[in-house]
């Protein structure tokens, strides 16, 4: 038997003047890493990497449950609302548990909606973070399907997430963790993945802040599955083009949750980009 490294605990913050209960996981020392999960998901999606001794030798890294997800429950009174992910929510919850957690200037890694809106506080907030680390991101994505689909009384939403969610899977991805990735998205709650989605498929302001993004001071590396249907290699590379002095990397074998879908294959590319980030130590220059 043995009990993995793992820790997770529950903070208070507020957002958009009202409290907000956040779960948080994190394992490892040192340099603090700060995990953003896909939409309609959680933190479990990182879980391969925070078990890896290699990695949290010297990276502390840390993964939350947003509002509605996982273990964060959702704000009081959420039966009369209406869950819709804004850029300007998204951004205060992240500084809010930042802030909370007493983190000094952590690297920011996110995939799909986390990917983007790493992008988005690369332009609007650097100062909080030393590095960016965005996975499947891109500029913009217009929705190719009905995202109300994934909240109707006729269907059941965590399955047809699932659907959408497993052809951006890769063909080469392990059976199992295949399976487990989708019954993340099958647990999401009533109209969660709808309302991440609202955010990733309409609010297009980060194509005109893609040029605000110093990566001299707070580098970006941008990575992309070459079987990610969503956020595609040439999304990708259009993003990459726009933000100067940026890096990218196509990872073969892998689609758009390579943390979670094919954990083996993404791991060598995530260490690299971890190794592209700055250490600990280093000091602003500027």
């Amino acid at each position: 038997m043995s009990i993995e490294p793992i820790t997770g605990r529950y903070v208070s913050i507020n957002v958009q003047g009202a409290p907000r209960r956040i779960y948080f996981e994190e394992a490892g020392q040192g340099r603090p890493v700060l995990c953003l999960h896909t939409a309609g998901a959680d933190t479990r999606q990182w879980r391969h990497l925070m078990n890896d001794v290699e990695v949290t030798s010297s990276n502390r890294l840390i993964a939350f449950d947003l509002p509605w997800h996982g273990k964060s429950l959702p704000p009081e009174d959420f039966e009369t609302q209406e869950y819709l992910l804004t850029t300007e929510a998204y951004i205060e919850t992240i500084l809010a548990l930042i802030e909370a957690l007493e983190l000094d200037r952590p690297i920011l890694a996110g995939c799909s909606m986390g990917g983007r809106i790493a992008l988005q506080l690369a332009a609007l907030h650097p100062e909080k973070f030393s590095g960016f680390i965005a996975i499947e991101a891109s500029d913009f994505q217009p929705a190719w399907y009905d995202i109300d689909w994934f909240d109707r009384p006729d269907a059941h939403g965590g399955e047809m997430g699932a659907a959408l969610v497993s052809a951006n899977i890769s063909p080469h991805a392990p059976s199992a963790e295949r399976e487990n990735t989708l019954w993340m998205f099958k647990q999401s709650g009533p109209g969660v993945f709808r309302g991440d989605l609202s955010f990733y498929t309409r609010d297009d302001s980060l194509i005109a802040r893609l040029g605000d993004i110093n990566t001299s001071k707070t580098p970006v590396h941008i990575m992309v599955g070459a079987y990610d249907l969503t956020c595609t290699p040439d999304d990708a590379k259009r993003t990459a083009d726009a933000i100067n002095g940026s890096t990218l990397v196509v990872m073969d074998d892998l689609g758009h949750f390579p943390m979670s879908e094919h954990p083996k294959g993404f791991r060598p590319y995530f260490i690299d980009a971890l190794n592209k980030m700055p250490p600990r130590d280093a000091k602003d220059l500027s």
